[in-house]
């Protein structure tokens, strides 16, 4: 059986295969995922992220591929993707890997 953090970097791994189409930087060292659930006995996800904009063009698809994403570990009986705008994404949410890559 898989420790609780060993589950989380798997979904965090997964989360990274994940890259705005706009930005050369995958979503989560761009820091637009806030928080990653694990509840029902690690059966079910929740993960709540943001986008970079209210009006991205990908806003349907990002969210649809955070959820297959981590639905292909095949661990969980549900996941859910929840978007939130609170608070707003900017600059200061992206790690240094991310600024690194973009030369910020």
């Amino acid at each position: 059986m898989l420790l609780k953090e060993e589950i989380l970097d798997q979904i965090k791994n997964q989360i990274k295969t994940i890259f705005d189409p706009e930005i050369p930087v995958d979503i989560y060292e761009l820091g637009l995922i806030y928080n990653v659930k694990l509840l029902n006995n690690n059966k079910k996800v929740e993960v709540e992220m943001t986008l970079t904009s209210p009006n991205c063009p990908e806003a349907q698809s990002i969210p649809n591929n955070v959820r297959k994403a981590i639905e292909f570990l095949d661990l969980f009986d549900e996941v859910i993707v929840k978007i939130v705008w609170d608070p707003p994404w900017d600059r200061t949410k992206m790690s240094e890997v991310a600024k690194l890559a973009l030369n910020l």
